[in-house]
Formats: C-alpha cells, structure tokens, sequence
C-alpha cells in the first residue's frame, strides 16, 4: 500500500503550528460525507511543554517501557437505524444478537471506545422517567422492548467485558426527526409544546434559548451520569438546526427573542443564540464533574469554526448558521475531548484534513484530547484505504502526546471488510488504552503484587490488588532476549497470562516482565521490572 500522501503531511506540518485560524449538506445517507446522524516510550522526565499543555498538571509518568496509548472509536447511530438495531420493532434476542455482533467487531480491530447513541430525539434507548421509549428500538414510541430488557445497561456491561470504554451520545435540541414517525403523548413536542418549533421539514427542534430547554435536557444528561456505568458523555453538532431544515429561513424562535428584549436583554440576535448554547454546554460540564468526575464530556462539533480559519478554508460557517462558538468551547476547556467532524480528504483545497487540524490543535490552549472525527464512508478501494490509514498516521505526527480519532461511522466499516482489515493489519494491530486526563485524576493505581512459576514450557505469570475496584485494566509487558518490549492488554477480571518460556527459531527466552495496573481514568501503576530466571 502506498503512503503518497505522507510527503503531504510532512511539508503541511511545518507551517499548521503556526495557523491562526463547504461540507456536503447535512443529513446525508449513511456512507456519504455528511453530519453523522445522516449519513513510543514513557520518558523519566516529562518534558515542559507537556507540563504546560495540562494547565500546569504534570501528567503521572508510570515509566513502562513503551507508549501504548490511543484513543480508537466508532460511532454507533440509532436514529433512522443507521447502525443498530436494524429496523425497528426487533424481537430483544434479535436487537442484542446484532449490537453483541458490532461489539465484537470493534473488539476484535483493536478499537477501545464505542460511542452508543442513546437520544436521537428527546427520547430514550434506555430505562427513562423523562422521557419516552424510542421508536428506532421498538416501532412504537413509549413502547418498552418485549420481553423487558434495558438496552443502554445491556451495551454498557457488554461493551465493558470487552475492553471498550462507552459513551453515551445524545442530541441536546432536537425534538422529532422526519424518520421518527408518530409523535406520542409523551414526546416533548406535546408535553412542554411551550419549549419546541416546527421546522419547514417536518423535524421539530427544542429551543436552544429557553431556560425550561436547558434545564430539561440537562436533567437527561444528569439521569444517565447518575444511573448509569459510563465512560463519557458525547454531544454532535446538532446545535441550532442546519438553515436547510427550515427551507433555508432563519430559526423562528420570535417569542423568545421577543421575551428577551422585554427584559432587557442588549446582546444581538446572533449573540443571544450563542450565548444559550454556552451556558448549556459549560452547565453540562460542571455537572458531570462534581456528580462524577471520571465521566469524560466529548463534543464533535461542525469541522470548520468559521471560513477564513485557517486562511484557506472556505465552507459552511457554524458560527453564524448553527450558533455554535465550538472554538470558546475548546479555549474555555468545557469538554475533555474534541473531536471535530474532519470528513474530508487530505488533499482537499478549501477543506484539507491536516490544514484544519492543524488549526484546531492552534486553539487547544488547553490540551484537552483532540481526536478528530474520520470519515469512512467513502469506499474500500486502495484509494480510500491509504486515505484512511493516511489520515490515522497524520494524526498520530501532529498530536503525539494524545493520540486519537473517531470513525463516522461503524456501518461503512462493516461493508467495507478491505478497508477495516487493512486498518486492523495497520496502524490499529495491536490493542491500545485510552490516554489518560490528569485534569481530571493524577493518581495512579497501585501496583498489583506479581509472582511467577514454570510450568512445562510456559511461565505462568499470576497478580492480584488490595484495590481491586480501582483496576479497570490489566497490561502485561514482557521482553524476549535480543527483542523489544511487548504487551497484552487485558480486562479487569484477568488474573493471569501465560507467556512461551522460548520463542522462535533462535530459541530466545522470555527475559523480562512487568505489570501495570489501569484505572478508570487511564492512569497506569507504576511498572516495575521482573527478570525471569
């Protein structure tokens, strides 16, 4: 396979740190570049630039002998059922026979995250009291599965026996979509019809500017934080709707915007929009992080902030169209990963990958995660497969610290069984953690008390930790005479690894081995060396 487009990157690199700053229209069919819901080694001594880049944290160095750190995942729709369940009305064997088969696809390609769909429009893949059951999962709004099961707990539990971290995504504003059929009784839209709007295309969307709006769906975000085993939080780019829906008319919200300036509001009608969507997303934050602080909040906004940002990018402006200032959102760390919808191709002018994420690494004041989202729709020729592969490698040179990306979305890779065997016999081969936050927790697990013993022609290499809860991972490292350090990762319920006392031809022994303890945040325990004798 070819890399033609790394000499691309590498004259590109030299000058995106130094950038100061039109996608397809949304609600594409899956498969098509469009809004998703269409569709090395641990230094001893961590450098000062990093020491700075974490508001002054100095990441927890656990000193292991290599970086196996990479933040892999996949989007999983549920609206219109892109991606799962198939169709809706599904027997519950049916809908876990097929979320279980995407689960195991990404476990074994080497992914570690899975970021689950679970409120496609003010309603619930998942046991709710504010707000009903969804019509992708059972054909029925406000229907429960039969026989009885809680999906969001089902994908959690599966997803965790697997090794993948789950994110819940959810639309904040949107209240029915042109797909979602009958509107029950117990949507929002009849509820509280005082918080919606009808748009020209038959979507209904919640009204960003209205306090009973925020406060509602922040109830919803909290309910799942709080009953829930989560890894993360994740909101799209759904903010104020695409102008499209609405027959390109501005966002009829003249009741609020009218209340507004009754009250003395002196904001411009734009500002006041933006403003609305600010303090949701900052309140959003701030609750998660005092409810449960190891709850990452995720964002993949619109890939450009504005045209002109950098210099050559010209397209759609969020901004002024969607009302999302998603630049304050990276300044201001509100979330503790962005990953911007980059779905075009390297060597598109107007809208380079590498060009915009050059830029949006230019605003991570903060070094929050950057991990971009990567569009896989595209095809599984040779031609979208370097693309692809290129895309990971670029993204790996320009964010060494914090490697990472999401694939829009896990139904392309499924289809297209070149393109995910070639990424899984590439870049993503061997497993990988996410990367840790020490913003949001610094301190390392202990370390787990290691004993070894031979046995015929292994070495059985046993553990266990007085801190069990604490443990979210296992990695075992090991090292073969005149060979590298090597790894398995392994689940939280793992207490043992046989290794080949003699490898090879050349008959090379095991020589070294060490274990590190994983915790919920990514943190490593400290690794200790063992010689086997």
């Amino acid at each position: 396979m070819s890399f033609k487009s790394i000499f691309y990157f590498l004259v590109l690199s030299t000058i995106l740190v130094s950038c100061k700053s039109t996608q397809p229209s949304p609600e594409m069919p899956a498969g098509e570049i469009g809004p998703k819901d269409t569709m090395g080694v641990h230094k001893p001594k961590v450098p000062s630039r990093l020491n700075e880049k974490f508001g002054g944290i100095t990441p927890w160095n656990p000193k292991t002998p290599k970086n196996i750190e990479e933040f892999r995942a996949a989007w999983v729709a549920t609206v219109a059922n892109i991606n799962w369940p198939s169709k809706p009305g599904l027997s519950t064997s049916e809908q876990q026979r097929e979320a279980l088969e995407l689960l195991d696809f990404l476990e074994e390609h080497n992914f570690n995250a899975v970021v689950f769909q679970v409120r496609p429009q003010a309603d619930a893949l998942y046991k709710s009291e504010l707000e009903p059951w969804s019509y992708y999962l059972t054909g029925q709004q406000g229907k429960a599965p039969e026989p009885y099961y809680d999906p969001l707990k089902f994908w959690i539990n599966a997803a965790h026996k697997r090794g993948l971290e789950l994110h819940v995504w959810l639309n904040p504003y949107r209240a029915h979509h042109t797909a979602g059929k009958e509107i029950s009784e117990k949507s929002v839209i009849k509820t509280n019809p005082d918080l919606v709007i009808e748009l020209q295309n038959g979507m209904w969307w919640m009204d960003p500017s209205q306090k009973g709006t925020q406060d509602h769906s922040l109830a919803v975000v909290m309910d799942l934080v709080k009953r829930y085993d989560l890894d993360g939080v994740h909101f799209d780019d759904y903010f104020y709707p695409y102008d499209s829906y609405n027959n390109g008319e501005d966002f009829p919200d003249d009741n609020s915007w009218r209340a507004y300036q009754a009250a003395g509001g002196e904001l411009s009608r734009g500002d006041w929009r933006r403003e609305s969507v600010n303090t949701f997303i900052k309140r959003v934050y701030t609750e998660i992080k005092a409810e449960k602080p190891h709850v990452k909040f995720g964002l993949s906004p619109f890939g450009i902030w504005r045209p002109g940002y950098p210099e050559s990018v010209t397209g759609y402006d969020q901004y002024e169209k969607l009302y999302a200032d998603a630049k304050l959102w990276l300044n201001e760390a509100w979330i503790d990963y962005y990953t911007p919808q980059l779905y075009w191709q390297i060597n598109s002018f107007g809208q380079s990958f590498p060009e915009l994420l050059g830029w949006w690494q230019s605003e991570n004041t903060k070094q929050r995660h950057l991990w971009p989202g990567m569009n896989v729709g595209l095809g599984g020729d040779e031609k979208n497969i370097d693309e692809t592969i290129n895309q990971i490698m670029i993204t790996r040179g320009m964010l060494p610290e914090s490697k990472g990306a999401v694939h829009w979305s896990i139904g392309p890779l499924l289809k297209h069984k070149e393109l995910s065997t070639a990424i899984k016999e590439g870049p993503y081969n061997k497993k990988s953690l996410v990367p840790p936050s020490p913003w949001l927790d610094n301190k390392p697990p202990k370390s787990p008390k290691v004993s070894t013993r031979a046995e015929n022609d292994r070495v059985v290499i046993s553990w266990e930790h007085e801190e069990e809860e604490d443990v979210f991972r296992w990695v075992v490292y090991f090292q073969y005479e005149e060979g590298n350090w090597d790894y398995k990762i392994l689940s939280s319920d793992a207490r043992t690894q046989n290794l080949q006392r003699i490898v090879g031809d050349q008959e090379r022994k095991l020589e070294k081995i060490g274990i590190t303890a994983v915790d919920r945040s990514g943190n490593q325990s400290e690794f200790k060396e063992i010689v086997i004798k």
